[in-house]
């Protein structure tokens, strides 16, 4: 079966297209109604505490023949429907109960969609960041967009953008094919005995320490530029220059990782991140450390990525690879960014910006360690599997 490119690519496009318009403006939004710190806090926490809880059920689902594209297209379905509530709620708690609907079909859709294109890509794994780099385009025309809209129009305009682009994972969920999953020699271990190997362990807790290392630079990297002197276009220019670095990692994944392999992919992010947020905490006085800090997003996000998902693809085989990517989702992002963001919210006004991301390198360095001591073997090394 040909690769349906296009198809998948644009699904990635309209799903961080959502992110880019979602987390930097909702807030905005909740704020013109003059709810309180506290309560958008809590009303976009449930975003994080859904991709803790929901995926590995939608995966459990996938992996007992339920059908990935079917859930993927009910996910876009109920998104859409959860969040046009918000035109008409205006109160905390029926809109927290629009939001937690919202966040959990939400997250049911892209660890299906990251198995699903594994499952197209059929041993390719490093052609991966070719159709992932389109949810980054994705990323930037929204955020870039949006904030131009802004300038003219209400904040509630973003409730608009948002449906719009809802609308369009809808479609492309609806255009997405099913790919039969690849077959595995032999009896197929279960996930329990995966997750048994240290190797297997170690990775996820890597990934598990690289999201909460992130987890200051989503929630407050903004306000501690702004604080610097930095102005909102300035800032706004400096996360589409991460994105756009991550981007061209993407397009490079498929040599590097013939040249470098997975292991040394992950091990040199990890000490990117490091190197990453240790400028970001010390270093905002000078622009070009800023700048060298948001061209490191290349690696500590675009190849560390594209690196663990193949990886995860490889060791979550079968029927356990829908388990296996939501597991990587809800660890990573979930548990991982969720206690990222509230470690720093309690440190941020005490510890200040440097301590505060120096615990976010020595998370990274944790994260560094387990893979350079455990995360080994053969298929991880340079060319194996990555034709």
């Amino acid at each position: 079966m040909q690769l349906p490119y296009w198809r998948l690519s644009g699904y990635y496009f309209f799903y961080f297209a959502f992110i880019g318009v979602f987390s930097p403006y909702f807030g905005l939004y909740l704020q013109s109604i003059a709810f309180s710190a506290w309560d958008i806090g809590l009303l976009m926490s449930q975003m994080q505490l859904m991709r803790l809880l929901g995926p590995y059920a939608w995966g459990w689902l996938a992996d007992r023949g339920h059908g990935r594209v079917g859930i993927v297209r009910l996910a876009g379905g109920m998104s859409l429907l959860g969040f046009l509530a918000f035109f008409w709620l205006d109160r905390l708690e029926p809109m927290l109960v629009a939001m937690t609907v919202l966040a959990f079909f939400w997250s049911a859709a892209l660890p299906l969609v990251e198995t699903l294109t594994f499952d197209h890509l059929r041993g390719q794994p490093a052609r991966y960041g070719s159709i992932r780099l389109w949810g980054s385009v994705g990323f930037i025309v929204s955020v870039l967009g949006t904030g131009a809209l802004l300038d003219w129009v209400p904040e509630a305009g973003v409730l608009w953008v948002c449906t719009l682009v809802l609308a369009g994972i809808l479609v492309c969920s609806l255009l997405l094919p099913e790919a039969e999953q690849r077959a595995v020699a032999g009896v197929q271990a279960p996930v329990g005995s995966i997750l048994a190997q240290p190797r297997v362990r170690a990775l996820l807790g890597a990934c598990f320490a690289m999201s909460l290392a992130h987890g200051a630079y989503y929630i407050f990297y903004s306000i501690h530029l702004a604080a610097h002197g930095y102005s909102k276009s300035e800032v706004g220019l400096l996360w589409s220059l991460g994105v756009l670095a991550e981007i061209l990692v993407f397009l490079l994944m498929p040599r590097l990782g013939r040249w470098l392999g997975l292991r040394r992919i992950l091990l040199i992010s990890f000490a990117a991140a490091v190197l990453r947020f240790l400028l970001m905490g010390w270093g905002v006085e000078s622009l070009a450390l800023v700048l060298l800090g948001q061209v490191l997003h290349a690696l500590t996000f675009g190849a560390y990525h594209a690196a663990a998902i193949a990886v995860v693809s490889l060791w979550f085989p079968g029927s356990s690879q829908a388990r296996g990517q939501a597991l990587y989702s809800s660890l990573s992002f979930g548990a991982g960014g969720l206690l990222g963001g509230l470690v720093s919210g309690l440190i941020w006004e005490d510890a200040g910006a440097g301590w505060t991301y120096s615990l976010s390198a020595l998370a990274a360095l944790v994260g560094g360690w387990l893979v350079w001591r455990w995360v080994r073997g053969g298929e991880l090394e340079c060319g194996a599997g990555q034709a």
